[in-house]
């Protein structure tokens, strides 16, 4: 795997991590501790601005790890930078980015001679549905990343599922918005994995082969 490659997948990885970090921070400030002090007035707003800035800076930084994270698999294939125009349009743009040849022209792994053996139309067709078949499999991780979730708070806090349920189906737009978030992180994240895991499975394979043919 090239360097560049493992660099954008641990930029990606970090992405969540930043999130998560950024949300907790948020929620650690609470503006109305201010209240009962001198210049309540004054300190309740700069409260609130920190806060607010704790979850605008974690929004921040992880667009720019997501736009290191392009630029990184645009140099791992040795194209213009005029490329990293793709990364405004999210999971689409890095579909396109991740199915560029390497103009170097060498050939270093099993994947990159794989993708360089298709003709243009067995090409597209592969493609589409990679991208099919890896939208279905990040719809599935966020639905079992919403289930597992919703069973460790059901074990922590003692509430019904049912009662969690019900509770998301209240603000459900909110849910929605951020499903959708996750399903599309899902989905870079396995176009990120998808030379990996080949390469690993076709070294299992040569592996077991290689006994039976000697």
């Amino acid at each position: 795997m090239k360097k560049q490659w493992g660099a954008a997948l641990v930029l990606l990885l970090l992405i969540p991590v930043v999130f998560a970090l950024g949300t907790i921070l948020s929620n650690l400030i609470n503006p109305e501790i201010a209240a009962g002090h001198p210049d309540y007035v004054r300190n309740y707003h700069r409260l609130a601005l920190l806060k607010n800035l704790c979850f605008l800076g974690s929004v921040a930084i992880a667009g720019v790890l997501w736009m290191l994270a392009c630029l990184l698999v645009i140099r791992s294939k040795k194209r213009s930078y005029l490329w990293l125009a793709l990364a405004a349009l999210g999971p689409v743009g890095f579909a396109a980015l991740a199915t560029l040849n390497d103009r170097d022209g060498v050939e270093t792994d099993s994947y990159t001679r794989f993708v360089r053996k298709l003709n243009w139309y067995v090409r597209a067709g592969y493609e589409l549905c990679n991208f099919v078949i890896i939208g279905e499999c990040a719809w599935e991780a966020m639905v079992l990343k919403r289930t597992l979730m919703i069973q460790y708070e059901a074990a922590t806090t003692g509430v019904s599922t049912a009662q969690i349920i019900a509770i998301q189906d209240a603000s459900s737009g909110m849910w929605a918005f951020s499903e959708g978030m996750e399903v599309m992180y899902f989905v870079v994240l396995l176009y990120l994995l998808r030379p990996i895991v080949f390469r690993m499975v076709a070294h299992v394979a040569t592996a077991m082969a290689s006994p039976k043919a000697g």
